[in-house]
């Protein structure tokens, strides 16, 4: 089940504790996670899944395209995890459609354009011109979290497929994302992603913020 994994870390924290921690499923119309909330003294783990959208992350929807919905390592999610000054929350909504995939990164690069200078990447290496956003954004994958939240293998959060081709804006610790999937049926399937990470993370090297 999606909470067992997230249960056995944050219980953990409290284990030399009475108040222990405090656990809440909603489960959607057949049967499946719809969300879950961990509260512990120290932080809590909250996971949302299928009800993140394109205006969430703060990006228009493709015209015509259509929410991932049979796909559960692919479902639209929202993470938000945080333990005292600890603080991370990534949002991915998935979508498909039949338009190419130039097409839609055409009309993506447009949108990003709105968070400043946008990066082509592929592999982790920069694909043409810049390399870099001028607030410090690469194709590293420094920053990149993948939010596991269950432990029957199913991962939450950010995974880019090797060889696909990602558009970023923003800085290593805010970052907007249009992440494509490898074609399948006709179809372009893409995510699009925010996060924001914690700032302990970066500590003083490059620009964060």
């Amino acid at each position: 089940m999606m909470r067992n994994g997230m249960v056995a870390i944050a219980c953990l924290m409290t284990a030399v504790w009475t108040a222990g921690c405090r656990v809440h499923v909603d489960k959607g119309a057949n049967g499946d996670e719809k969300r879950v909330q961990v509260d512990t003294p120290f932080g809590g783990i909250h996971v949302n899944t299928g009800q993140t959208t394109a205006a969430d992350v703060g990006l228009p929807a493709y015209p015509g395209a259509q929410k991932v919905t049979d796909d559960d390592n692919h479902k639209s999610v929202d993470v938000r995890i945080g333990f005292g000054e600890w603080e991370m929350h990534v949002q991915v909504a998935s979508y498909s459609t039949a338009d190419s995939q130039d097409k839609v990164s055409e009309f993506y690069r447009k949108a990003l354009s709105s968070y400043g200078d946008v990066i082509a990447c592929r592999n982790q290496q920069p694909v043409g011109n810049p390399a870099e956003t001028s607030e410090g954004l690469s194709c590293s994958d420094h920053g990149r979290p993948n939010v596991n939240v269950n432990e029957d293998g199913k991962t939450y959060g950010y995974q880019p497929q090797q060889g696909t081709l990602e558009l970023k804006a923003g800085s290593q610790r805010h970052q907007h994302i249009v992440a494509f999937e490898n074609p399948e049926s006709g179809q372009t399937r893409f995510a699009l992603v925010a996060l924001d990470l914690p700032a302990s993370d970066f500590g003083k090297q490059g620009k964060s913020d």
